[in-house]
């Protein structure tokens, strides 16, 4: 048996040490899955003869965990510029019945995948209807 240390700058959440374990886990000859959203790794022990590091990783990678996360960032434009294109800008507001809250609202184009890309989470798939479409 091996062990095999990975830096997952993808995991950022409990739910993602969950899919991370599975995933793995998933995999023969991986015996033994460490995980940890906190430091963001993974350590592995797994069969040499049975998988390869670069097939867990590469498991990994195709589930998203091991890039960064594309995340959008606003652009500082005054929301008044004639180019609305390339403009991303958060709302800010307060409201008297709220007391101290401040609420944010931004406008995110939909990527096929949650407006928070988790990696690893898609949409599920199940089986088909009674009507034989297929239901997600």
């Amino acid at each position: 048996m091996k062990k095999l240390t990975i830096d997952l700058p993808g995991m950022y959440g409990d739910h993602h040490v969950t899919e991370v374990r599975k995933i793995l886990l998933e995999l023969p000859g991986v015996a033994e899955v460490y995980a940890s959203s906190c430091f963001l790794v993974a350590e592995v022990t797994y069969d040499p003869s049975l998988i390869t590091a670069d097939a867990i990783t590469a498991r990994l990678d195709g589930a998203g965990y091991l890039g960064t996360m594309a995340m959008p960032l606003e652009s500082g434009e005054s929301p008044l510029t004639p180019d609305t294109s390339a403009i991303f800008f958060r709302h800010t507001v307060a409201y008297q019945q709220t007391g101290r809250t401040v609420g944010f609202a931004q406008n995110v184009v939909h990527t096929g995948r949650a407006l928070w890309p988790c990696p690893g989470m898609e949409t599920m798939k199940t089986k088909e209807g009674r009507d034989g479409e297929e239901r997600s």
